[in-house]
């Protein structure tokens, strides 16, 4: 974790920089990942060593164009972070999903940064809304690492239900009641694989998709192993599952903090872990935001508007 520091002129510089409801601010950590705050005239930037510098130097532009005009618009700030992003350099490598020679590629710099990291690291946390790539992208990686023999395995996993994995309730067996929560997972893995692949590699045992309950006990050697909607573990689930790692192995946690499906009395597992695991070697944690979302154009609009905006009725309810 590496931090910086800005220094500024006055209360009106800090405002016209960080914008109305900080949406200029909102703009850079979201791109960039980083932590941003102020306090007593000085803005701190906090998170990865390249991601702090690169914010710093946008947010020294920024303040430069608040000085010299006394007001900053969002198309100046979606100039320089274009420009900024874009001088970083090349995007990174394409990941190789299929024999047939499909590529999956990020496609903004946000997702650049967690393909990256995920290369890079044997457990990697992503925390994101909804859209941003957190699942596709760690499956994608996972297939071309089996289809290159650098693992052996892929596990998927996922909380078979939000909040309390009772499948007792639920018509069928044990593969239908649990097939509604594991159907992102597989459908991320059908776009990347042929059918008859899939369910050849799942009779093998070389690709599973399990119900996080099903994990316990378990050690996975030469594995990939994604944990999906991870806000939704408590903390000795979380606990539990980060333990199953074994040797060659690559964990990735995926979840969106917004999404929180725990009882009130419950903390989830992933901001535990967010902070028990911050500062350990070859953890990674990167934080995609609403500008890596890659859905439909309105999905955006739609996470800010819930983001930004209380219901009609004024209330507030609990997701």
């Amino acid at each position: 974790m590496t931090e910086a520091t800005i220094s500024l002129l006055d209360t009106q510089s800090l405002l016209s920089l960080f914008g109305a409801r900080d949406q200029h601010v909102r703009r850079v950590r979201d791109a960039l990942g980083v932590d941003i705050t102020h306090r007593d005239g000085r803005i701190r930037i906090a998170g990865e060593t390249a991601a702090v510098v690169s914010a710093t130097r946008i947010l020294e532009e920024l303040k430069t164009i608040v000085e010299r005009s006394g007001q900053l618009e969002a198309e100046e700030v979606s100039r320089v972070l274009s420009r900024t992003t874009a001088a970083e350099g090349p995007p990174e490598q394409p990941i190789l999903v299929l024999s047939a020679g499909r590529k999956v590629r990020p496609r903004t710099p946000g997702q650049d940064r967690y393909v990256q990291a995920i290369r890079a690291n044997d457990l990697t946390i992503a925390i994101g809304p909804s859209g941003t790539g957190k699942t596709y992208l760690a499956v994608a990686l996972a297939v071309e690492a089996l289809r290159s023999k650098q693992i052996r395995k892929i596990v998927l996993v996922r909380p078979a239900v939000e909040a309390g994995e009772s499948l007792g309730f639920l018509p069928g067996d044990l593969q239908a009641k649990i097939n509604p929560y594991l159907r992102p997972l597989l459908d991320a893995l059908h776009e990347m694989m042929d059918y008859d692949q899939i369910k050849r590699h799942m009779e093998e045992d070389v690709i599973e998709v399990v119900p996080l309950a099903y994990m316990r006990g378990r050690t996975l050697n030469d594995a990939f192993i994604i944990l999906d909607e991870a806000q939704n573990t408590t903390v000795s689930q979380m606990k539990m599952f980060l333990t199953r790692m074994g040797t060659n192995s690559k964990i990735v946690v995926a979840g969106d903090k917004t999404q929180l499906d725990l009882p009130s009395h419950k903390q989830s597992g992933l901001s535990d872990a967010c902070g028990r695991l911050q500062g350990i070697k070859e953890v990674a944690q990167i934080t995609l935001g609403k500008d890596d979302i890659v859905r439909h154009r309105l999905v955006q609009e739609i996470v800010r508007a819930y983001e930004n905006q209380q219901p009609r009725n004024g209330t507030t309810k609990r997701r």
